[in-house]
């Protein structure tokens, strides 16, 4: 079969797999053919840098046929125009990565068999190359891919296979949003493939979406101190385009951290490829605990999913974040709390992910804790997830959500929620997908965001007209003096209640509902009496 021939950017259709489901099915296809060879670990790497590598090759092309289709070209003499194509400042003030011609993607398909060095050797130069010429990009694409044990011949097989997927030509869907939406199925399916150790990379889509929006942040610093590939930051960004449009997606500002070195290279090309400045989540990774990289941070928002009870952690017993109280050494939940809260700016909100057993656990000084921040006025929800949402954990999981002013804060006339915490008992929402996995429906995730914002009295519920009010099994209202009552234990079912069960005009009363399901299990008694008998008597015949 004759070599596929690829038109040039800019003339036309452009042959090859286009639509977003196509190229995360070749792109699967392309993480198979190395998981025999490599851990799951190293093969994300190898793919998602490779993504990310012709990504910004397509982004770069799709640009210079914009520069080349302009008017004001054939203005400029024909011996310069070729130059012109070559300035760097035509594609950086777009937000488009320079990328240099020898790690151009149609240059390494070209070359991928005849390289001197080998395919990988190729791919090294050309992750180098965009990283020189780009430094929000400096350490962060894999240098990998020219090792002994990296089976070149697959590897030449992975390029062909990439070399399918386009993320230009996509209508009015920028190349961004494309590969976005790659990127992002790709961490969601290597997630399922790592199972477990996928806990320290990736947070569930519906997890995420349902901190982002009960938090509502539209506008200032958001930071998360352990910030796994990036997520959270994505979907805050999203949430400001989708509700105040792209022109406002500098209204919010990214500050993170992240300990584990290939996770915060997955973040850096999260970030870079969603149109988020990579920059606020530093030049290196390191431990939150042993090493804050944001000593002076205050944020106005904070979203956070650590991991659950860790015990290797650094701890230091003086540590200033220790307001209330040392954690112990043996868990962390109660140091990321106090990690959370010392960085919270005068108004700053918080959400946490953290185990169920956090809100009552009374173990090494934690109910101590627990009880100074209930006692501070600093915790405004808790919210009780259901079962299966995370595939990397069975630990059944809650959200904390902390405020540091619940006053109803001058013009922005909030309900005065001073001395009280809302609950949220959210364990009978969700929609399995299979017999595993459970996700939050658009319906799910704003029945429990709207609670808190009618509860809270914010715009978004003022402009839907909904106003807050208890909801037997589901949410309630206690004061301070009702939650030293439980002993600061904060573990919604103790606050919410049953749901009341609507009986019908026509529904039979409940007392002679119970003798009359009363009489018939006496009447099934008998009949089981009887039978005993009967099978009794046929076996002595038998026997006789």
């Amino acid at each position: 079969m004759p070599p596929r021939k690829r038109a040039a950017v800019g003339q036309g259709e452009l042959p090859g797999i286009s639509s977003t489901k196509e190229i995360q099915d070749i792109l699967w296809k392309a993480a198979d053919k190395l998981r025999g060879s490599m851990d799951a670990a190293q093969y994300k790497e190898f793919v998602l840098g490779l993504v990310f590598l012709k990504y910004v090759s397509d982004a770069f092309a799709e640009r210079r046929a914009e520069l080349a289709a302009d008017p004001e070209l054939a203005e400029i003499p024909e011996h310069r125009r070729a130059a012109f194509l070559e300035e760097k400042d035509e594609y950086t003030e777009k937000n488009v990565f320079w990328v240099p011609s020898t790690a151009r993607w149609d240059y390494i398909a070209e070359k991928a068999t005849s390289a001197e060095g080998g395919v990988g050797k190729l791919l090294d130069d050309a992750m180098s190359a965009v990283m020189k010429e780009n430094p929000a990009l400096t350490g962060v694409l894999p240098l990998i891919f020219n090792r002994d044990n990296v089976d070149q011949r697959r590897l030449k097989e992975l390029v062909d296979l990439i070399s399918d997927a386009r993320f230009t030509g996509h209508g009015d869907r920028p190349a961004r949003d494309v590969l976005g939406e790659v990127y992002e199925y790709f961490l969601e399916k290597f997630a399922r493939a790592e199972g477990k150790r996928a806990g320290e990379f990736y947070t569930p889509a519906s997890v995420v979406r349902l901190l982002v929006e009960i938090l509502e942040p539209y506008k200032g610093r958001v930071y998360d101190p352990c910030c796994g590939s990036g997520g959270m930051f994505v979907q805050a960004s999203r949430f400001v385009v989708a509700h105040a449009g792209r022109d406002h997606s500098d209204d919010i500002a990214i500050y993170g951290q992240e300990a584990n070195e290939r996770t915060w290279r997955l973040a850096k090309m999260n970030l870079a490829i969603h149109g988020i400045d990579p920059k606020g989540i530093g030049t290196r990774w390191a431990d939150t605990f042993a090493e804050d990289k944001l000593p002076d941070l205050k944020a106005d928002f904070i979203m956070a999913n650590p991991p659950f009870n860790m015990s290797a952690w650094s701890r230091k017993e003086k540590d200033p974040r220790w307001v209330y109280g040392a954690p112990p050494q043996s868990n962390a939940n109660y140091a990321w709390l106090q990690h959370i809260i010392s960085k919270l700016g005068e108004r700053g909100m918080a959400g946490v992910v953290l185990a169920n057993g956090s809100m009552s656990s009374k173990q090494s000084g934690e109910g101590e804790i627990r009880t100074a921040l209930v006692e501070a006025d600093l915790v405004a929800c808790m919210v009780v997830l259901p079962g299966n949402l995370f595939r990397s954990t069975a630990i059944p999981a809650c959200l904390w959500f902390f405020a540091k002013d619940k006053t109803p804060q001058g013009g922005k006339a909030l309900t005065d929620r001073r001395g009280e915490v809302l609950f949220i008992d959210a364990r009978s929402i969700g929609t399995m997908v299979d017999r595993t996995e459970r996700i939050f429906t658009d319906e799910d995730l704003a029945k429990v965001a709207d609670t808190y914002h009618a509860w809270r009295g914010t715009k978004s519920a003022k402009d839907k007209g909904i106003k807050y009010e208890d909801v037997p099994g589901f949410c309630y209202s206690a004061s301070l003096a009702e939650i030293r009552e439980h002993d600061f234990i904060l573990t919604p079912g103790r606050y919410v209640g049953t749901a009341e069960i609507e009986e019908g005009p026509d529904a039979e009363p409940v007392e002679e509902r119970i003798a009359r399901l009363t009489k018939e299990l006496f009447e099934h008694f008998d009949e089981a009496a009887r039978l005993d008998v009967v099978v009794r008597e046929q076996l002595g015949r038998i026997d006789g």
